[in-house]
């Protein structure tokens, strides 16, 4: 495989605690990659993530502006980024900022910075908040869903469904609910961290699994890698699994892929109910915390994504390994409080 020039890669998403970022993972498979010499520039916004202190996969750091300040702070810092390190392209991996980075997707690639998002009607159609649409439009089994955005609206909204429920913050955070109390709990708790509305969604009683892959905006499937979650910590999370054979999860995927024509990675969260039916709990915009396994069994996804986003040739992967597993851990790094001080204050590092 040929071997490009070195390229200047920005990613966001270093935050490796218990409910990862994908961007450790992301920056990992980069490093590996046979076609990419690349020079990694960590887009953090704590001082505390802990990929800002991993030298040898990060090589600087910049503090960006959170999300909720809009798309014009983040454009202005990502100009004073680019005077100094000239980027090639940005990967975003946090649902939340990429509203934003869509946004300014055109003003960045007049700049010479490429991206490879999915489009605004890609990410809003497929959105927590519209997948009973989505299901019905391109023929998926979802779970029936409620969007509440007043706590007194709760009791209302529940009419219908059965306990346990789902209760669901508009980007991230899941949590079972057993009884209308715990719904109104939880409902407080995702609406102070993520904001209005609320989503109420029938929980399906099965198997989970997780699909990952990329796709190249024109409807063909450039990656797709199934696996099922061995070992799920107590925010949802997979802290292992194993890549498996399943047909149906394949065809399930080229359908998506194809009937949306996405443009770039994605995870589908699926539950496989009693009938062995799969319904998409989820569809995550962006590359999963676990994109690693992709790597591990022949499918290294971000290189892929950074080849289509320079508008490469790429061609789709045949096949990966099955039986293959990921087991996550946490390490503690010794780190300089210099350094600490020192993105605390500049932001950058």
């Amino acid at each position: 495989m040929t071997r490009h020039k070195k390229t200047t890669i920005a990613v966001t998403g270093l935050n490796a605690i218990d409910s990862p970022g994908p961007g450790i993972a992301v920056i990992r498979a980069l490093r590996e990659a046979t076609s990419l010499d690349v020079r990694i520039i960590g887009l953090s916004y704590e001082s505390l993530e802990p990929g800002i202190y991993m030298h040898d996969l990060v090589d600087k750091t910049y503090h960006i502006p959170y999300p909720s300040t809009g798309a014009e702070a983040l454009l202005e810092r990502i100009e004073y980024i680019h005077e100094k390190e000239n980027l090639d392209l940005i990967i975003p991996n946090f649902d939340a900022e990429l509203f934003p980075f869509i946004k300014i997707e055109s003003t960045l690639a007049a700049m010479g910075i490429h991206t490879f998002l999915p489009t605004l009607q890609q990410f809003e159609e497929r959105h927590k908040m519209n997948l009973p649409e989505f299901g019905k439009k391109y023929g998926f089994h979802v779970p029936d869903s409620e969007n509440v955005f007043n706590v007194n609206e709760v009791q209302k909204a529940l009419n219908g469904y059965d306990f346990p429920i789902l209760v669901k913050g508009k980007y991230y955070d899941a949590h079972i609910a057993y009884n209308s109390d715990q719904v109104i709990s939880y409902f407080n708790k995702v609406t102070a961290k993520w904001g209005l509305p609320v989503v109420l969604q029938e929980f399906i009683h099965g198997s989970e699994y997780n699909i990952t892959g990329l796709g190249d905006g024109k409807g063909n499937a450039i990656a797709i890698v199934p696996m099922r979650k061995q070992y799920i910590t107590d925010k949802g999370k997979a802290w292992g699994g194993i890549s498996i054979s399943d047909q149906n999860m394949l065809d399930l995927t080229k359908k998506f892929i194809g009937e949306t024509k996405w443009r770039g990675g994605f995870e589908i969260e699926l539950m496989k109910n009693k009938d062995n039916e799969f319904y998409i709990l989820e569809i995550n915009p962006r590359m999963p915390a676990w994109i690693y396994l992709a790597v591990g069994v022949g499918q290294n996804i971000p290189e892929a994504l950074v080849n289509l986003a320079l508008g490469r040739e790429v061609k789709a992967f045949e096949k990966y390994e099955v039986g293959k597993m990921f087991i996550r851990y946490a390490y503690d790094m010794i780190v300089d409080l210099e350094e600490f001080q020192q993105i605390s204050t500049s932001g950058e590092l």
